[in-house]
């Protein structure tokens, strides 16, 4: 069932991972096993997740005019994705570049190209879509300018602006007044909050800073422990649901997806939190990014 039209913002990357038996050390060449390449980027894994979990999405990021930009393009059409906002950058598109060894401990670099050529012009480009949108998914891998304005225009045009502070950077105070859900995990909420966070009360106490910033809602991620829900004053935790996880990539932009999802079906905040949560169960139990995104029959299962 789809309900309010959601709109996710941020990065698109393509994802090269070679898995070896142990990471090289400075100067040394290791030879790998298995080479594979696929789609990555919060903001691209955001929208496959919303859409796949039968969300209405569109999603708007800046790709290289190469055969990255094009097979991304390609992919988010093939996944139903609406791609119509999509920009093009003289800059090459955004690669990552992962190994792995035998312990599953990886190395990872990004080159963000087109991803940091994400400017305040490009998202007065797409004001009509950020004005006609019932939420707002944003995630911190393109410019932070560029954030906070495509946040308060959808603010100031009466928009749900969801906001996943991932990877964490720093962020000016205006923003947190146009965030009306906040979904940070431990470590980043104690480095906005400047609290740190051992145990649930500390997560109380540091959400209770970021709605004194204008947050109005927050969502702690926890790991295990579930999701912490709170306005500041009341709070509520959905436990984690116990399964045997073999990768954790993408389960928390599944998480942020699947919520937006429940959100825009007008479900309550611990209604969707439920439902993230069972999502993200399913992605953490397969290995890879977007290939571990599960569909909403897969859900109901």
């Amino acid at each position: 069932m789809a309900g309010k039209k959601i709109l996710v913002i941020g990065s698109s990357n393509t994802d090269m991972t070679v898995q070896t038996a142990n990471l090289p050390l400075p100067g040394e060449t290791v030879l790998g096993g298995v080479f594979t390449m696929g789609p990555g980027g919060k903001g691209a894994n955001q929208a496959v997740a919303v859409k796949r979990l039968g969300g209405d999405v569109s999603f708007i990021c800046k790709v290289g005019n190469d055969i990255f930009g094009d097979n991304a393009i390609a992919h988010y059409n093939r996944e139903g994705i609406d791609t119509g906002g999509i920009l093009r950058s003289e800059k090459p598109s955004g690669v990552a570049l992962i190994t792995v060894d035998a312990k599953a401990e990886n190395c990872i670099v990004v080159a963000s190209g087109a991803n940091a050529d994400f400017t305040e012009e490009d998202i007065e480009k797409c004001r009509p879509a950020l004005e006609s949108c019932g939420i707002l998914l944003l995630q911190l891998e393109i410019p932070i300018p560029a954030v906070v304005k495509a946040a308060k225009i959808a603010h100031d045009a009466g928009a749900t602006v969801v906001l996943n502070p991932a990877p964490a950077a720093d962020l000016p105070d205006e923003i947190f007044r146009y965030i009306s859900l906040f979904i940070p995990n431990e470590t980043e909420l104690a480095r906005f909050s400047g609290v740190e966070i051992h145990c649930e009360n500390c997560a109380k106490r540091a959400a209770k800073v970021m709605v004194g910033k204008g947050v109005r809602q927050i969502i702690v991620t926890m790991g295990g422990k579930g999701s912490l829900i709170t306005d500041g004053e009341n709070a509520v935790m959905v436990p984690a649901r116990k399964v045997q996880a073999v990768d954790t990539t993408a389960a928390g932009d599944t998480y942020c997806g699947a919520l937006c999802v429940a959100l825009s079906e007008g479900k309550s905040l611990v209604e969707a939190a439920e439902f993230a949560t069972a999502a993200s169960a399913l992605t953490v139990q397969k290995i890879g990014a977007q290939n571990s995104i599960p569909t909403r029959s897969e859900i109901q299962k």
